[in-house]
């Protein structure tokens, strides 16, 4: 029921970038010129975990300043000191995907919510043994944050470059943005934005 909830608030998100945009005129419906490609990677250091993962997205410009989309995920981390137990490991490789909406007061800074439901592969190793154990299940993520791009020019436009940090606030333990003991991390991304059926295209 909470990811329904988290889907819904991130549908709602993009539908509500429509409803406030007074000023824009009228789309006159779906236009493949709105439609982008792209995606990001993601690397994050904190205490004793590493992540490293990449993201490839399809989306759609709703307008000129928002933007929503469907997103995949590869990620690998790595604990050591797991749970606090001295000299743990724990390494992880995740797949999976979402959805996210990304709005953009102006030109050069979005803010982002993403939800996402991933699948993991674990391998336990106990610290000073041989004894190894493995897993497999699945965790739902829902990310907030925002960032920096080289300037976004409008629904269309030029490719460009973005830099974001984005949190997990579902609160879910199994999380892979989470840390050895279930805290949130900070997820660092550089990306790259490129529109497409642009040629000769009206630009914005």
């Amino acid at each position: 029921m909470k990811k329904i909830l988290l889907l819904m608030a991130v549908v709602n998100l993009s539908y509500a970038s429509i409803a406030q945009n007074e000023d824009e005129e009228k789309k006159g419906g779906f236009r493949k010129e709105n439609l982008f490609t792209g995606g990001s990677v993601s690397l994050a250091f904190y205490n004793s975990t590493f992540l490293v993962g990449a993201s490839p997205v399809l989306g759609y410009s709703l307008t000129n300043w928002a933007d929503a989309g469907v997103v995949i995920n590869y990620n690998y981390t790595s604990y050591r000191d797991y749970n606090g137990v001295f000299n743990d490991k724990l390494r992880q490789h995740v797949y999976g995907g979402g959805v996210f909406a990304k709005l953009y007061p102006v030109r050069f800074l979005f803010a982002q919510a993403q939800l996402e439901q991933n699948f993991f592969k674990l391998k336990y190793v106990q610290g000073g043994s041989t004894y190894t154990e493995t897993a497999k299940g699945d965790a739902g993520s829902f990310l907030v944050g925002g960032g920096y791009t080289s300037g976004r020019e409008g629904a269309g436009g030029q490719p460009f470059y973005y830099l974001s940090v984005l949190f997990d606030v579902s609160g879910n333990k199994n999380s892979p943005y989470t840390d050895g003991y279930g805290r949130s991390i900070p997820i660092i991304r550089g990306g790259l934005q490129i529109p497409l059926f642009q040629g000769g295209g009206r630009r914005r």
